[in-house]
């Protein structure tokens, strides 16, 4: 079972903060750093000092880092077009010697859209769609060869289809609860699916829908890594959880409810049952990113176990 570290910057974080548990991220042996894509805050936080860009972090920390891996869930498939998203992209993986992976999804935050002046188009799972054939055809397109696409929201004509990624193939990640077309795409174009913050029940359903749909397609349905992302609260007693749970803005039993919560052995079990599932990578949504203690006791106790 992988490890990885997700965090919410848009909640409250500077650079060098997400740089800080970077770095702790990379020394306490987790699998990977990823980040949201998102330029507004959400619920009762103030944000400050302001919204920081995905990938303009992730070229930073490519360079800052040297091990774990880097990525977006999910990169707003609004906020990019998909030429542009592909060059950043293998740029970044470039700076990084070949460690980035792409979560692309269609975006869904139209408050976000209005306050920074980024069009929010009715249809965007279609985009969504298209922006995947044009980002995976312009890396796979051979070096000295064009790419064309013409679709219907976006028109490329004869693109040399560069810079490439550092690595042979940049995994895409694609995830949702979406019962049919998110299953389809994800068959088609991903090399992990993802559901976030989902129970093992639904996690489960969702798992297979994913796996019929890549049987469908013609792929093997374990030719897909299959994973969770879920908020992570762990103490080593009840009192340690609550303090943490209520620094977060959340209570204890919501989050043992929902997330991975409680003490190390509580969420070692629970991640065992999303293993069972066929969970294989779990996401551990970090809110409070200044604890790094927190950090610390889940890479000793909880990731030592899984190892």
């Amino acid at each position: 079972m992988d490890l990885r570290i997700f965090t919410e910057p848009q909640q409250g974080a500077t650079y060098d903060t997400l740089l800080t548990v970077a770095k702790a991220t990379e020394d306490l042996g987790f699998d990977a750093f990823f980040r949201s894509d998102h330029y507004l805050r959400m619920g009762n936080v103030s944000g400050l000092p302001g919204p920081t860009d995905a990938w303009i972090t992730l070229a930073g920390l490519a360079r800052e880092t040297r091990r774990i891996r880097l990525g977006t869930l999910m990169t707003a498939g609004t906020f990019r077009l998909p030429g542009v998203l592909a060059v950043q992209v293998a740029q970044v993986d470039q700076m990084s010697g070949g460690r980035v992976e792409l979560g692309l999804g269609a975006g869904w935050f139209e408050e976000e859209h209005r306050a920074y002046g980024i069009p929010f188009p009715k249809e965007r799972f279609g985009r969504l769609e298209e922006q995947l054939e044009i980002v995976t055809g312009l890396w796979a397109t051979e070096v000295g060869k064009t790419f064309d696409f013409h679709g219907t929201y976006y028109d490329l004509a004869d693109s040399p289809a560069l810079p490439k990624p550092a690595q042979g193939k940049v995994p895409v990640i694609i995830g949702g609860h979406g019962a049919t077309r998110t299953p389809r795409l994800a068959a088609r174009y991903a090399d992990e699916f993802n559901i976030p913050f989902a129970s093992v029940e639904d996690s489960e359903r969702q798992f297979g829908r994913v796996r019929a749909a890549a049987e469908q397609a013609g792929r093997a349905a374990d030719a897909l890594t299959y994973s969770n992302a879920l908020v992570v609260c762990v103490g080593w007693d009840d009192r340690e959880v609550a303090r943490r749970a209520a620094a977060i803005g959340r209570e204890v039993d919501e989050l043992k409810a929902n997330g991975l919560a409680g003490s190390p052995a509580e969420v070692v079990d629970k991640i065992g049952r999303y293993a069972a599932v066929g969970s294989r990578r779990i996401y551990l949504q970090l809110l409070d990113l200044d604890d790094l203690d927190h950090l610390e006791l889940i890479s000793a106790q909880v990731q030592s176990q899984l190892s």
